[in-house]
């Protein structure tokens, strides 16, 4: 279909709307009607040519072979398709003999509609249909609606009429409709400030996937072909890929079956799909209903094409509990394993933010490819992605993680960026990933980068957000550049960048940068009252101190009425865990333990000042073994942590002094894989190895360490890349600036990002001043001194 066929179609039906509905809806509700009446008159309309064929098998089955349960085989070859209807109406027939009788014509249309055979019957039932024909029977415009869509100035077919005239009219296809579909919710939605377009992809978009799916295997494509979208939408990716592997008149004709698959959420664009399905002569109940992330409904099954738009920068935090318990993921689809900075395979979190599953879609097409021994062709999937998907995510995130996972694999053939202004629902960037698991040997290890932004033309009025297209001559150029893995420069505006790259370029180490802790110490009493309170509970067991005072420490239960009350009066919104241990005289007994074992060490200490955290920690250790005072390991870390504070000139605090000899020293320089004399880079100190020494540090014999506590709050981390080595950064960009710090391999963690700025970005210099004052003085001569006067400059 034409653009001008179309644009007929949708004003015809608009004009539907308009003049039928436009008092009995509001306008943001005219869809539905308008929606389910489209699919019902193209369904309608296939079978009227054999209704009576179809009765005549049905009062075969009922009155010669004596059925009591309708034999579906024999009416769907009757009907020609794989639905049929066994009532005896048509809507042109209902029609033909309505009367000015609304509730006949309603009793009529719901008879019609209950001869469906089931699948067609779930159609109606997701759009709701029944009540909207009650509806309109109750608002008399049952009938004028009916007589709009019998009309024969449209054809809702898809194959092609001519109308009363003798003019053809075109067919509509199934991306036809999903044209149409997009079009008129876009046009309910005006006055409701609604997005449409979340389901729909540009038919230039569908058409550079499948080019990029197909071509390069054109000539081995297996016999059979099942192809699976998890995010179908109105199915146009589906169908648009099977007319273009079966078009006879192409460059690839399939010799096999091919079989469609899919899934979609929402009701509306599911019915549309299926109904097209049915059209096509495809299975319908390989169409599915409902979230692809909450259940696996293809569970088992692989297919050999995946194409796909799953939605993006969208939530599934709902579905979370179908995929997650706790922290465990128990969903086997976003279950993976990578192995750590030291090689060994553990358990991974494959899991993106709650706020975008965009990701989780990709994940299920992985986990839906077919091995190479069960296919030699192995499987290709395209699917559309916005910017997040390349960068979003820290290393050892969900996002990280799965990235890591498709490229390690090498299973991530190429990436192509999109203009912005593509879509109908919005301008950002997107991309096009192309993975296969069966990478042609020159492809092996790489990744193929095409930046095809500013490839297109602009449209001359805008769709939605869209904005611009794809001409013919856009998509050979990408599909060329991505078939011969081409390397190019933007020679112009308008013009293709690709380049080529390792699949570990795109990796790197996250790198830990630890500093050791410096801590000062006091007893005063500011630092000691801290203790009365638990951190997490500070505020309200502040305030029942100060208003019920010592009371807390016996008679807590009595007010727990009152305290409850202000948390809530305040908004704290404490957890049900949380209001336990508040009111628990537990709680408040163990705080009073922590002040008065704090003020028995303050009397010996006094408010002495300590540079030197490990002399007052040994102190404190040898005035509790003096005295036997009953302070349990925990509760005096509590007190320690309460009257020490960070300050950069302090003594470094020692956590252990460990001695490293022998097989022990071996190991570590070998599981390191550095040098003795390295060994401080990574967190051991010896004595040769410092300059200024403390006391302690003297004392060191030959084969003994200073291990330092950390400072988290001014630990730090390198982004180091795959190819480099940790160490060898670490001397070169981090200890010439901090000579205390060290490398802690232990955390380190691997991430994956690709970042099309950072490979494609072409720095402009600025223009020199000589060209600047050139263009100044211009103007200042054309404004007539007026720059000068304004400036007050004689």
């Amino acid at each position: 279909m034409n653009k001008s066929s179309h644009n007929k179609l949708v004003s015809f039906i608009w004009s539907i709307a308009d003049d039928c509905l436009r008092d009995v809806y509001v306008r943001g509700k005219y869809r539905d009607v308008i929606l389910p009446m489209i699919v019902l008159r193209r369904l309608d309309a296939l079978l009227e040519p054999t209704k009576e064929a179809v009765l005549k098998e049905l009062a075969f089955q009922r009155d010669e072979a004596g059925f009591t349960e309708w034999d579906e085989s024999g009416l769907r070859e009757a009907s020609g398709y794989v639905f049929y209807n066994t009532s005896t109406w048509t809507l042109q027939k209902l029609k033909d003999t309505a009367t000015n009788s609304q509730q006949i014509l309603q009793a009529n249309f719901e008879d019609y509609l209950n001869g469906f055979s089931p699948n067609v019957k779930e159609i109606i039932e997701k759009f709701k249909l029944r009540n909207q024909i009650r509806h309109m029977a109750n608002k008399d415009v049952l009938l004028d609606v009916l007589e709009k869509f019998t009309s024969s100035n449209i054809n809702l077919t898809p194959f092609e009429k001519l109308d009363p005239e003798g003019r053809k009219l075109p067919a509509l296809s199934n991306l036809g409709m999903g044209y149409v579909f997009e079009e008129l919710i876009r046009k309910f939605n005006e006055e409701n400030n609604e997005e449409a377009g979340e389901h729909f992809t540009p038919r230039e978009v569908i058409d550079l996937m499948t080019h990029i799916i197909f071509d390069p295997i054109k000539d081995n494509l297996p016999p059979v072909m099942t192809i699976y979208d998890p995010a179908c939408g109105s199915g146009g990716m589906l169908t648009e890929s099977q007319n273009f592997i079966k078009d006879e008149k192409g460059l690839i004709k399939a010799m096999g079956d091919v079989y469609l698959f899919g899934k979609e959420i929402n009701d509306e664009t599911y019915a549309i799909c299926k109904s097209d399905m049915m059209i096509k002569g495809n299975n319908p109940e390989n169409i599915k209903v409902g979230s692809t992330l909450s259940t696996d409904q293809f569970a088992g099954q692989t297919f050999d094409f995946m194409l796909s738009n799953p939605p993006y920068g969208k939530s599934w935090s709902s579905e979370q509990k179908y995929i997650k318990d706790g922290k465990d993921v128990i969903d086997p689809r976003f279950q993976i394993k990578l192995n750590n900075y030291w090689n060994v395979e553990e358990d991974a979190d494959a899991i993106p933010r709650s706020s975008d599953g965009q990701l989780l879609f990709l994940m299920e097409m992985v986990s839906k490819m077919k091995s190479l021994q069960q296919s030699a062709a192995g499987t290709r999937i395209a699917s559309v992605h916005n910017g997040s998907s390349l960068f979003t995510g820290d290393a050892g995130s969900g996002e990280s993680n799965i990235r890591r996972y498709i490229i390690e694999n090498d299973w991530l053939e190429a990436v192509v960026q999109l203009p912005n202004n593509l879509f109908y629902n919005t301008g950002i960037t997107t991309y096009i990933w192309l993975l296969s698991n069966n990478k042609p040997t020159h492809r092996k290890g790489k990744v193929q980068l095409i930046d095809a932004g500013q490839l297109y033309r602009r449209l001359r009025k805008n769709l939605g957000n869209k904005n611009c297209e794809f001409t013919p001559k856009h998509i050979t150029k990408i599909v060329e550049t991505y078939t011969k893995m081409s390397v190019a420069e933007k020679e112009g505006n308008h013009e293709i960048a690709a380049k080529v790259f390792d699949n570990t370029d795109f990796g790197y180490y996250k790198a830990t940068i630890e500093r050791p802790k410096r801590l000062k110490a006091q007893f005063t009493a500011e630092r000691i009252e801290t203790l009365r309170f638990d951190r997490v509970l500070q505020e309200p067991m502040q305030y029942a101190f100060e208003t019920f005072g010592e009371d807390v420490y016996t008679g807590i239960n009595k007010h727990q009425k009152e305290i409850i009350e202000w948390c809530e009066k305040n908004e704290l919104n404490l957890s049900s865990t949380n209001k336990k241990k508040l009111i628990k005289i537990d709680t408040w007994q163990k705080h009073l333990r922590l002040v008065n074992s704090a003020k028995a060490l303050q009397n010996v200490f006094g408010d002495k000042l300590y540079d030197n955290f490990n002399e007052f920690r040994k102190e404190v250790d040898d005035e509790i073994k003096a005295q036997k005072l009953n302070i349990s390991a925990s509760d005096k870390k509590a007190i320690l942590n309460a009257v020490s504070w960070y300050c950069a000139d302090a003594e470094k605090v020692i956590k252990k002094i460990e001695k490293l000899s022998g097989d022990k020293l071996s190991k570590l320089l070998k599981h390191l894989d550095c040098k003795k004399e390295d060994l401080a880079d990574f967190g051991y100190f010896g004595k040769i190895q410092n300059v200024t020494l403390s006391a302690v540090e003297r004392s060191l014999k030959k084969d003994e360490y200073i291990v330092y506590e950390t400072e988290s709050d001014i630990r730090d981390t390198e982004n180091v890349p795959l190819k480099d080595n940790i160490h060898s950064y670490f001397l070169r960009e981090v200890k010439p600036h901090v000579n205390e710090a060290w490398i802690n391999l232990n955390a380190t963690k691997i991430g994956y990002e690709i970042s099309f700025n950072k490979y494609f970005y072409k720095h402009k210099p600025l223009r020199n001043i000589e060209e600047v004052t050139k263009d100044i003085i211009d103007l200042e001569t054309k404004s007539d001194g007026l720059i000068a006067e304004i400036l007050n400059i004689v």
